[in-house]
Order: C-alpha cells, then structure tokens, then sequence
C-alpha cells in the first residue's frame, strides 16, 4: 500500500457538492492500494501514519504524530498513486488492485486508524470527489510498506 500524508489546517471531500468527510487539524491521506497488498499491508500502513512524527513540539521540531496530538485523519482512496508514466503519454494504472479488494483494505486501514484512536473522516470510495485542504507546512510525504 502506498499513502501520499499531507499535514494540513484543515481539509474537506465533496461528492456532487455534499461534503462527505471534513477534518480540522491532522493530516490528508491518499491512499492507494497494489495487487500484493493484503490486510497485514493495511495495518501496517495504518500504523505507520498513526507513529509518523510530522507535527511540531514545542522547539519546533517534527518530533510529535497524530497518536501524541488531537490532530484528525482524512482518508480519501487513491488508485492513481499506482499511475505508471514511464512510458507514453497516458499513466497505467495496471499496478492498481482491482476495486473490490482496494475497497476492503481501504476499509481495514481506516478501521485500523479508529481502532488505534485516531478520529477519522473519509471519502467515498470509487466516487467522483472533490478534496479541499489548506497545507500547514508545507508538508507531503510518501508512506510505502
């Protein structure tokens, strides 16, 4: 699984102009799911975003994560991290998992975010949304397990 984290001020997902899913403070994940991704994978990741230290401490050095903040998460799936443009001018998206698996370890990372205590807001998977978020940083960096 891949997750693009951005630590934002706040964040938002529209679908067809209803927001959906709305954080304040926290982070925006994007994540993506590959074809030798499986439930040990989503756990992983969720982990891995939860213990990140992206959040400033009182000198202000990145030494605090969303488990040591009241920060909230926004997970929005995202096939198109799985994009390949090596070649040609139109990305591959064959490294993307097919929808219903990605959806059910979609599912399992964001159950696994609650499950650790994070406050989670999400977008729906497979739709057509619209994310807003304004950076605090900026800070974007990608996850990989």
């Amino acid at each position: 699984m891949r997750g693009l984290v951005q630590r934002v001020a706040e964040a938002r997902v529209r679908v067809c102009g209803e927001i959906i899913g709305e954080i304040g403070a926290g982070v925006c994940c994007l994540v993506g799911v590959t074809h030798s991704d499986d439930e040990d994978s989503a756990t992983k990741l969720a982990r891995k975003l939860w213990h990140l230290r992206i959040f400033a401490d009182e000198n202000g050095h990145m030494n605090l994560s969303v488990a040591d903040t009241s920060t909230e998460v926004l997970v929005v799936s995202q096939f198109t991290l799985y994009g390949d443009t090596r070649k040609g001018r139109r990305p591959s998206f064959a490294a993307a998992a097919e929808p219903g698996r990605a959806a059910r370890l979609i599912d399992v990372f964001t159950a696994e975010l609650r499950l650790l205590g994070a406050k989670v807001a999400s977008g729906s998977f497979g739709a057509m949304m619209d994310v807003e978020l304004v950076n605090d940083g900026p800070v974007t960096l990608t996850l990989e397990v």
